[in-house]
């Protein structure tokens, strides 16, 4: 690309040109924080994940893991009994719960994106779990302290499960296999997790929504296609880009957050148990787990993905 251009005998920065210094100023912050915090620390995690580690009176002192410092991985994968059932309850979890959000978070988003009397305040009360799920009020829920409320006031929780309990009427009523009936039951069973994890998601498909050319659906509408019609030629394909972002960032959002027991096991080893080592191997090794989701996920829906140019 040509950065510079010749004016009156003199060169001068294109358009291009002040383009890239101002794309260079905005990620000078990132660059900065990452190469000055963020990678050191990463260097000092994959130290601490193949070396021990035994704490001294004037400090810490590393040295190498037996198996050429690959010793914490190898009792991972072959001693450890519970690392690999973690790993993959954790795994089970997200192919259960990303869909579910995915769904969830898009036809929320088109119902908000219609007309209607009170429709900022309904946008509001979609994301408020977001708001509710930080600081304090995590702490409140991940004390379980809805559950001690309820036994104290005598509330009967199997009355409760028996309400939500669906899988008897849709196996009476329909004949879907029982694969589909257990999935629609884990699904209702946990709509509120559905829903807490849906605020981000809903906005980012409403911001979606809200840029798709009005002049699009008039076209449709001229040339006779039908409201359902004009969501799988239009608004779906328009969205598909979105639809990969939301789909990386909940599972990342999934396998990260505080609840994950595949998290929480790792945050046990390392603080509690203070065994870095074996902490930092865990760690990693849940990192490439992820990475390779990710790679796999989002080869898969990047192929179905329509890119419009206005060009």
């Amino acid at each position: 690309m040509n950065y510079f251009k010749r004016r009156d005998g003199h060169l001068s920065l294109s358009l291009v040109g002040k383009e890239a210094i101002a794309g260079l100023l905005f990620i000078i912050p990132f660059l900065v924080g990452f190469f000055g915090n963020f990678l050191p620390l990463i260097i000092e995690s994959i130290k601490f994940s193949l070396s021990n580690m035994e704490v001294t009176s004037s400090g810490y002192v590393l040295s190498q893991a037996g198996n050429n410092g690959f010793e914490h991985y190898i009792r991972l994968l072959t001693i450890d009994p519970d690392f690999n059932q973690m790993l993959l309850r954790s795994l089970g979890e997200m192919a259960l719960k990303v869909p579910l959000v995915i769904i969830f978070s898009f036809f929320a988003a088109n119902l908000l994106n219609q007309e209607f009397k009170g429709r900022a305040i309904a946008r509001s009360i979609f994301f408020f779990p977001v708001i509710l799920t930080s600081g304090v009020i995590l702490g409140l829920e991940n004390s379980d302290l809805l559950v001690r409320t309820l036994s104290d006031t005598g509330a009967n929780v199997d009355d409760t499960e028996a309400v939500l309990n669906v899988v008897y009427f849709i196996r009476t009523y329909t004949d879907l296999p029982m694969s589909i009936i257990s999935y629609l039951t884990s699904a209702i069973n946990g709509i509120y997790d559905i829903i807490i994890a849906s605020g981000v998601q809903i906005l980012i498909f409403l911001a979606a929504l809200q840029s798709i050319s009005p002049s699009l659906y008039e076209a449709s509408s001229i040339e006779g296609a039908t409201k359902w019609e004009s969501f799988w030629k239009i608004t779906f394909p328009m969205v598909s880009p979105i639809i990969l972002v939301n789909s990386v960032y909940t599972i990342i959002d999934t396998f990260t957050n505080e609840t994950n027991e595949m998290m929480s096991e790792i945050k046990s080893t390392i603080f509690t148990e203070i065994k870095y080592g074996y902490g930092s191997a865990m760690a990693w090794f849940y990192f490439i787990c992820i990475a390779i989701v990710l790679a796999v996920v989002g080869s898969i829906i990047s192929r179905k993905v329509f890119y419009y140019d206005e060009r």
